[in-house]
């Protein structure tokens, strides 16, 4: 794993979010000063304690000599990272210069020069020796106690194991070059082929997943393409798959809110996405001011224009769904208290209406769209506990489940012992896959988690095969895909031993 920062203070935080037996190698783009240095020894030192190692010595790149992607690019050649871990490329702005009409970034330059810089080496580097490389950029000003998937610029992927039309199976993945895709074979003996680069734009680090209606997979990015003039544009993109390990179809751009300024256009959040009752797309991102925009795709194409909500000032975690029987929902997580706001609108002609009051505390990075229609799952802020919550109940109902981090994921309807299920995934301690299983609409009845298998470098997702077996999903820290399928008629809920794809 690679940390590829401007300077030795910039990596503490990074440091300290690794997880046990993590091998880290630091980049800098200078020395520091000495309080940085002291701290950075203080966060090493810690870091072994766990179990975590350093090969060498940091690497120090030479900012006269420009070119620092290339620099950059060699030393990735050099250590061979699966995973790399940087700083927020596009800071938010924290003031406006009302003369000039252009947002006010108090962000030192270098650190986001150095993330767009390794962010080109990483695709460069992945390009050309074909093995994934998975990306974090840590938002800036983010609270240093946080840990890494509290404060991931672009949201870590969640629900991105789907069953194809076809019943088989399809992974896809943000990495640094683009969207990677794992495909199951049309039997188990074939296995899984990939991981397969698919072909798309320049894509930021993140990627949302969807499933739609008619059963096809859509994908979710945000695209950078640099300006004849300077800065680059960024636009939300979208792409469908329509036919298991076929080609996916082309991008398409839905454009940006702040697209008239690209200074502003480069701060927009990642988007969420969904398709309501009528087979409309809706589509949602944080906005420059801090509240949500939303954009309406008809089946025909037909696009409006941005809508801005208003209303209540919103981080980067949004998710929506679908409403009954009609309409959609948006949760989105509020920006400067541990509280979210629920987003709502009846039909396609009616206006959006807020309300603030829901019981819902999120942890950071802990919110996600259940399995289960119309419910949303969270993290408690005050313990780290699993919740779910549903627009309408007067309050979540907890799950248990404080250990690890980040969302939750899972699939509805699985046979146990003849009973229909909700089975849950998660990250445990150290980032190892935690399953868990309570009957389907009654989460009340509480989960009984256990831990399986190795840890993981993204968060574990789930779907069912095509004999309707769960179907559990990570990526090794090698970056290879491991798969556990669910063994019907077994005494409870049991996996086979995870294979290696």
């Amino acid at each position: 794993m690679a940390i590829v920062v401007a300077g030795p203070a910039d990596a503490v935080p990074l440091i300290n979010s690794e997880p046990s037996g993590s091998v880290i190698e630091l980049v800098f783009l200078d020395g520091g000063d000495p309080d940085g240095h002291r701290a950075l020894q203080a966060a090493v030192a810690q870091a072994k304690r766990r179990g975590c190692t350093f090969p060498g010595d940091p690497f120090l790149l030479y900012a006269a000599d420009g070119n620092l992607a290339g620099q950059i690019f060699e030393i990735l050649h050099e250590i061979g990272p699966v995973r790399l871990r940087t700083l927020d490329p596009d800071p938010v702005h924290t003031g406006i210069d009302n003369e000039r009409k252009l947002p006010i970034v108090t962000e030192p330059p270098a650190r986001g020069q150095v993330a767009r810089s390794a962010l080109r080496a990483a695709r460069r580097y992945q390009l050309e020796v074909g093995t994934p490389v998975f990306v974090d950029c840590r938002r800036a000003g983010a609270d240093p106690a946080l840990p890494a998937a509290a404060c991931s610029r672009y949201p870590r992927p969640s629900g991105w194991l789907l069953t194809g039309k076809d019943g088989r199976l399809s992974a896809y993945l943000p990495t640094a070059a683009g969207v990677v895709r794992w495909t199951e074979g049309r039997t188990e003996a074939e296995g899984w082929t990939g991981p397969e680069l698919l072909a798309g734009p320049e894509l930021m680090p993140g990627l949302t997943v969807l499933q739609g209606p008619e059963g096809y997979a859509y994908l979710f990015g945000l695209s950078r393409t640099k300006r004849k003039d300077s800065g680059s544009d960024v636009e939300v993109v979208y792409a469908a798959q329509y036919q298991t390990g076929r080609p996916l179809g082309p991008w398409t751009s839905v454009g940006n809110p702040n697209a008239s300024s690209w200074q502003k256009a480069r701060e927009t959040g990642f988007p969420a996405a969904t398709f309501d009752a009528e087979g409309d797309l809706h589509v949602f991102v944080r906005n420059f001011g801090h509240s949500v925009s939303v954009r309406r795709q008809t089946p025909k194409g037909r696009m409006s224009g941005w809508e801005a909500l208003g209303g209540l000032r919103v981080a980067d975690e949004l998710v929506a769904f679908p409403a009954v029987p009609a309409g959609v929902h948006m949760v989105a997580r509020a920006r400067d208290t541990a509280s979210a706001g629920h987003f709502f609108q009846q039909d396609a002609k009616a206006a959006w209406a807020e309300n603030r009051r829901i019981p819902v505390s999120p942890y950071p990075g802990s919110l996600s769209v259940a399995a289960e229609s119309g419910v949303v799952r969270f993290r408690y802020a005050g313990s780290n506990e699993v919740c779910v919550w549903w627009p309408g109940a007067q309050v979540p109902i907890g799950l248990g489940g404080p250990e690890g981090i980040g969302s939750v994921a899972g699939v509805s309807g699985a046979d146990i012992q003849g009973w229909g299920c909700t089975v849950l995934v998660r990250e445990g301690t150290g980032g190892v896959t935690a399953i868990g299983a309570h009957p389907d609409g009654r989460p009340d009845i509480g989960v009984w988690w256990e831990e399986s298998g190795e840890p993981s470098a993204v968060p574990p997702a789930a779907a069912f095969d095509s004999h309707g077996r769960v179907v559990i999903a990570t990526v090794g820290m090698d970056g290879t895909l491991r798969v556990a399928r669910q063994q019907l008629g077994s005494q409870g809920l049991e996996f086979t031993p995870w294979t290696v794809h």
